[in-house]
């Protein structure tokens, strides 16, 4: 079958660490889809005037950068004035050249209306992921989402007009059932985790014996919560903080947000247990997963999430926390002092195969707002250091060792929007 794949942003060329985890989630999906048999396409917009057209990637696929607006890296707010652009280029390729889809897959709900665009001009059917939600963004950034207006209102429309939606988890089940898309158009795909790379073992990043070490993963971004783990390093003396994730090491001098970090720990007086790997190649990225006694998700939004469920593949205990969707007089109110959430008392450890059937020995959940350090947060690395990361007695790093989780989430009833017209993208 002939695949398209249009991810407007996200290219799969993307380097780890500066790319969020929708990058990832095309590269591999369409590597697997290739290992099916299949011939695929992935369709991002070009960034740059040195870009080839057509990039052949080693796993099989084709990366082809269509023109539309400046050849310059542009963040996604100012992207929806080149969606007409992109989906005219699109239906002219499928309609005049000499490779046609059996079917279109938009990755994101902008790369949906240029999808829907061509597919609607070519006779192509239309599935959608969305990946993120607008009312999620909303009610969990409040004023810092950057989103152009109207979204809502298009992943409403977007819902109904295309021909399957590929959703990732009940929540978004949930959340989509509210906006109003039809739940018989929806598939249940959840997110997965490449098994031949993500495994107990393996090599592992260099460390010291010395140390206890907590590793968290994620893009140079406020949102990941990288300050609260360090601010929770001070109760737990015995352990380094490793953060792998955003530009690469050499360029990390020059970016703000590392300079806040760093900045953070020399004030919590944890300078020197605090290190900024910066980004590293995706084949790397499971043996500094391997090299952690504890892996921390500390997001207060996350559309994706995949570092849980690598850490977890690769057998590290997972210390990971979720917003809960609270409002104060109509306004989402910031997430960023955690507190108990009902559920096993404690982080009593066992055997590791046995602790995995188990299920969650901790759970810990966002809710309130509120400056310092996050008290449970720091509980549960304390009493991880103390009882969970006794992992010698488990035979790390060559077995597998039980994950911590946490859990949360209502959800508000999204506003009423305008359907999205035929034709909004132009001729």
């Amino acid at each position: 079958m002939r695949i398209a794949m249009i991810s407007e942003h996200a290219s799969p060329l993307a380097v780890l660490g500066e790319a969020g985890g929708r990058h990832t989630r095309v590269a591999e999906q369409a590597t697997a889809l290739v290992r099916e048999g299949h011939d695929v396409r992935v369709y991002t917009r070009r960034e740059s005037a040195a870009q080839p057209d057509t990039v052949s990637t080693p796993d099989g696929y084709q990366v082809c950068h269509v023109p539309a607006g400046p050849a310059l890296r542009l963040p996604g707010s100012e992207l929806m004035p080149h969606l007409g652009e992109f989906g005219r280029w699109l239906a002219g390729q499928w309609r005049d050249g000499d490779w046609t889809p059996d079917v279109a897959h938009a990755h994101h709900w902008m790369s949906g209306l240029a999808t829907l665009h061509a597919g609607r001009r070519t006779g192509v059917p239309v599935v959608l992921t969305y990946h993120s939600l607008g009312t999620v963004a909303r009610r969990q950034q409040g004023a810092q989402d950057t989103s152009p207006p109207g979204r809502i209102g298009y992943e409403r429309a977007l819902g109904r007009a295309a021909d399957r939606v590929v959703v990732q988890c009940q929540d978004e089940i949930g959340e989509l059932v509210r906006l109003g898309v039809p739940r018989s158009r929806m598939v249940l795909v959840p997110c997965g985790v490449d098994q031949e790379v993500f495994r107990p073992d393996g090599p592992v990043a260099p460390r010291d014996p010395t140390r206890r070490r907590i590793v968290t993963v994620g893009r140079m971004v406020e949102r990941k919560g990288f300050q609260d783990v360090i601010r929770a390093l001070p109760a737990v003396p015995e352990a380094e903080c490793v953060v792998v994730g955003g530009p690469p090491a050499r360029l990390l001098p020059a970016d703000g947000f590392a300079r806040r970090l760093r900045a953070l720990a020399e004030s919590c007086g944890v300078a020197d247990r605090v290190k900024l790997v910066g980004a590293v190649p995706r084949a790397e990225l499971a043996g500094w997963y391997r090299s952690a006694d504890l892996l921390v998700a500390a997001s207060w939004y996350e559309p994706v999430g995949l570092a849980p469920l690598e850490g977890m593949a690769c057998g590290v205990p997972v210390v990971r926390l979720e917003c809960r969707r609270h409002r104060r007089h109509g306004r989402p109110r910031p997430h960023r002092r955690p507190r108990a959430a009902p559920g096993p008392p404690g982080v009593g450890y066992r055997d590791p195969p046995a602790a995995r059937r188990q299920g969650p020995p901790l759970r810990v959940r966002h809710g309130g707002a509120g400056p310092g350090p996050q008290p449970v947060l720091v509980e549960a690395l304390r009493r991880a250091v103390e009882h969970g990361l006794r992992l010698g007695q488990h035979g790390r790093p060559d077995g597998p060792g039980p994950g911590l989780t946490a859990s949360g989430g209502d959800a508000g009833d999204p506003p009423t929007t305008p359907r999205l017209p035929a034709g909004s993208l132009g001729p």
